[in-house]
């Protein structure tokens, strides 16, 4: 068996490959168009289609604005469409800025972009055009919004989940900076706030109905939701009904930006701790991830392989991935361009890439 990591950085897109998980060939920056117009454009989202391994990432040039690019021979070529993938209806008055995050529906060809401005966006051709989510961009909330130091998006997009209860088609979870998590239950024609619980330490009411600035949502394979909040770490087995619990003790500090849950074992979910929303730096200057096997009751810092000098790079919330293999992989990539891999359920790291340009976001497959 074979994987493939896709890792999006500030100045292209590159892949590794490896057969052990242990060894990897590492390619790019990758060539999107035959002109090399796009190259170095921002890789903000990457996405990689359950059903086809189709893989789409979401780019952002200085020059030629937002786009999104498509593989299907696993990264060998791309293709842009030939008319813009996402754009605003002509009524609204507001322009797409970036792809923050893609995800994907059951129904062969759904594919769903929470971008910048706060809003979704549906495709159903497998993300060569997308529609907009009228009903969450005209939520009575979209004034209370506002951008947070990343900018006003959505950057956590889950279809089916709305509780650790089931999976539904018609329901789905969306959490964003700021303006907190939503979910409707009837296809996106109504949306609900589900923040209860989680503080907001910037805002007069620390505990609003909405307007948090939630950083990412990760569920474990029992279905129970973890957050990284803008200061604040929480559990939920259903968000709207009962709410979010901290489980912020035991971590060095509360901040941070990227979950990511064990894909097989129930209460095993990765942190990545940053020191504060002013100090976008490692606790102790020392890189590390943490780690619960208890649903959050406890953490314990997993860090043999990582390097012990002083370390200055962080984690940013979509920078770290798991591959989903029974034995899964877990892979982070930080803003110094190091990225790595622990196959060991977690325990080890082992260094993938080292001096790439600032690494956005991370994707691991089996192919």
């Amino acid at each position: 068996m074979a994987f493939l990591l896709v890792i999006g950085t500030r100045k292209g897109l590159f892949t590794a490959t490896s057969d052990d998980r242990r060894i990897w060939r590492l390619s790019g920056p990758h060539r999107l168009d035959s002109e090399d117009y796009a190259n170095m454009a921002g890789v903000y989202a990457i996405g990689v289609d359950p059903h086809t391994r189709r893989i789409l990432v979401g780019t952002e040039s200085s020059h030629f604005g937002p786009s999104v690019w498509f593989s299907d021979d696993l990264g060998g070529s791309w293709h842009e469409p030939q008319r813009a993938p996402i754009a605003f209806p002509d009524d609204i008055d507001d322009s797409f800025t970036r792809v923050w995050q893609f995800a994907f529906g059951d129904e062969p060809g759904t594919v769903y972009a929470g971008v910048e401005p706060t809003a979704l966006f549906r495709s159903t051709d497998g993300g060569e055009s997308f529609k907009l989510v009228r009903a969450l961009w005209d939520h009575p909330h979209r004034s209370d919004w506002f951008p947070g130091a990343g900018g006003a998006a959505i950057h956590t997009v889950l279809p089916g989940r709305v509780a650790a209860e089931g999976t539904d088609p018609r329901s789905m979870t969306v959490a964003m900076s700021t303006g907190g998590v939503y979910q409707t239950r009837d296809s996106g024609a109504t949306w609900a706030p589900a923040s209860t619980g989680i503080r907001a330490t910037f805002l007069p009411e620390e505990y609003p109905e909405h307007g948090q600035c939630v950083h990412k949502v990760a569920v474990a394979s029992d279905g129970v939701f973890y957050a990284q909040n803008h200061h604040g770490v929480y559990r939920s087995e259903d968000p709207a009904a009962s709410g979010w619990t901290s489980i912020a003790d035991g971590l060095p500090v509360d901040f941070g930006f990227a979950m990511v849950a064990h894909p097989h074992t129930p209460g095993t979910v990765l942190n990545f701790p940053v020191i504060s929303e002013a100090c976008h730096l490692p606790p102790d200057h020392r890189l590390q991830v943490q780690r619960t096997d208890d649903g959050g009751a406890t953490w314990r810092p997993v860090n043999k392989g990582l390097p012990q000098d002083p370390y200055y790079g962080i984690v940013l919330r979509d920078g770290a991935c798991t591959d989903g293999a029974d034995v899964p992989g877990f892979y982070f990539g930080t803003r110094t361009g190091d990225v790595y891999v622990a196959t060991d359920d977690g325990e080890e790291w082992t260094q993938v890439a080292a001096h790439l340009p600032d690494v956005l976001c991370v994707r691991a497959v089996e192919v």
